[in-house]
């Protein structure tokens, strides 16, 4: 956006500046003295500079600002307000390039996205937390609205730097959870969230890594981050979480028909688990309990720690058929008072775990609602078809939607078992929707047999550019 500028508007901001801090300084010193004025001032300066080289950092600025915001770390707080900022000056900024430049085109999608949004809109009117899901609803649009124009500003020409990027970002996560792990720290806050991202992203981001190939080393260190990845999910004792990083990596390996590498791998993990139980018994009797039956009667089956939120989900699906409690609310709190009925904080009052985004979803919007959420999935799960079709087709895993369509496949497993999907102030919801809107632009069909040449050895030059024939 810089090289857009004239000259000389950014020589008068250069000059002009300053002085307008000084003048600041000495007319209002207490707005320098204060925290929440010089935080925001910081604030604004780095949302200028992302502004100003949009396409290139904002779309990991928004990732990182919402994942800081969920950790359990003393920066958390900041960011907990400064997210939505991010979000909502990602969304306009694109929005506003895109009707600029024209370049881009809306299709079914985009229009079925808008139309959930309309859904949502409606059920919060009927909402018996109004303020609390009217929130809820516009922090969707302009999660869909920032997926619809900035996040594919940030990959479309730009697919080797992105994705290289994205890799040596997941590298850095898990090599820095495994040590902070090690240390007794646990970043993510719970082990859900962990195994959440590790088995959603890091898992089947990584294992694409390693199939690309490159440069031995290059390729061990991946291998060596994917076991320490595969690792942390284990102590996590996500279920959901190992569930989507075995199938999506199952589902990588099929589709590239790697199935000396999945056969390897299942051995692999069985030979482990054998010599543990030898070696060390009562740990898989241990594992067994905590990771099978969450520290439960195992008399009372496998899901037994989902019954509950799942009927709680079911009786209020069956109160509120129609148009639903309200997205992100329930209808089974407490006494709802004036006070309550106007407020515009979640509490434990206001919002439930229903343990399934999609329970969640038909809840909270009810059976009309419901209706535009899941074509919206299905068109998601069509494309991931075309794109597993096309991998069977060229065994190659050198095309941008592969890893796009692998980290689609394990987020819609894991929502099953846990409540994100819809959730626009989780970190992993805001990444699964914005390389959604990346995917209708990027999935092959299975006909197509254009390469995408990917640049291994420098990862933050492009030097080859996506060829796709529709």
């Amino acid at each position: 956006m810089t090289e857009r500028l004239p000259k000389s508007v950014l020589i008068a901001g250069a000059i002009l500046g300053p002085l307008v801090l000084a003048y600041a300084a000495f007319s209002r010193p207490w707005y320098f003295t204060s925290q929440t004025y010089l935080g925001g001032i910081l604030l604004l300066e780095f949302v200028v500079g992302a502004l100003c080289f949009y396409r290139r950092v904002f779309f990991p600025v928004v990732i990182v600002a919402f994942l800081m915001a969920g950790i359990n770390l003393p920066v958390g707080t900041f960011w907990t307000a400064a997210r939505w900022v991010f979000l909502g000056v990602g969304a306009f900024a694109g929005f506003f390039i895109v009707l600029k430049e024209r370049s881009y085109r809306f299709g079914l999608f985009h229009a079925v996205a808008a139309f959930a949004v309309l859904t949502a809109l409606v059920s919060a009117a009927v909402s018996r937390y109004p303020g609390v899901a009217l929130l809820k609803v516009l922090s969707l649009f302009l999660l869909f609205l920032y997926g619809a124009t900035g996040a594919r500003l940030a990959v479309t020409g730009r697919e080797n730097r992105f994705f290289n990027g994205l890799l040596i970002g997941c590298e850095i996560f898990v090599a820095a959870n495994g040590i902070l792990y090690a240390a007794g720290i646990e970043a993510m806050g719970n082990p859900n969230s962990l195994g959440a991202v590790i088995g959603v992203v890091c898992a089947p981001l990584l294992l694409w890594g390693i199939l690309l190939g490159g440069e031995p080393l290059l390729v061990r260190r991946r291998w060596m981050l994917f076991a320490v990845c595969m690792t942390l999910g284990f102590i996590s004792h996500a279920r959901a979480g190992l569930a989507a990083a075995l199938i999506s990596s199952a589902l990588l390996c099929v589709g590239l028909r790697k199935y000396k590498l999945a056969i390897e791998g299942l051995v692999i993990l069985l030979i482990v688990v054998a010599a543990t139980a030898i070696l060390r018994p009562e740990f898989i009797t241990s594992m067994a309990s905590s990771v099978v039956y969450k520290g439960g009667d195992a008399s009372l089956g496998v899901l037994a720690s989902r019954e509950s939120p799942w009927r709680s989900a079911v009786d209020t699906i069956s109160e509120h058929p129609w148009f639903g409690a309200g997205l992100g609310t329930t209808a089974n709190g407490g006494d709802a008072d004036e006070k309550e009925q106007g407020r515009v904080s979640s509490t434990a009052n206001v919002t439930t775990e229903n343990g399934s985004s999609y329970l969640a979803i038909a809840s909270g919007v009810g059976v009309v609602g419901v209706v535009p959420f899941s074509l919206l999935l299905l068109l998601l799960v069509g494309r991931v078809f075309r794109t597993v079709a096309y991998m069977r087709k060229t065994m190659s895993a050198v095309h941008p939607a592969i890893p796009l369509a692998m980290i689609l496949t394990a987020g819609l497993v894991h929502a099953g078992f846990e409540d994100w999907l819809f959730a626009p102030g989780y970190y992993l919801c805001v990444f699964f929707w914005g390389l959604a809107f990346v995917l209708v632009d990027v999935a092959p069909y299975a006909s197509s047999s254009s390469a995408f040449r990917w640049s291994i050895k420098r990862p933050f030059r492009t030097i080859a550019a996506v060829s796709l024939s529709r």
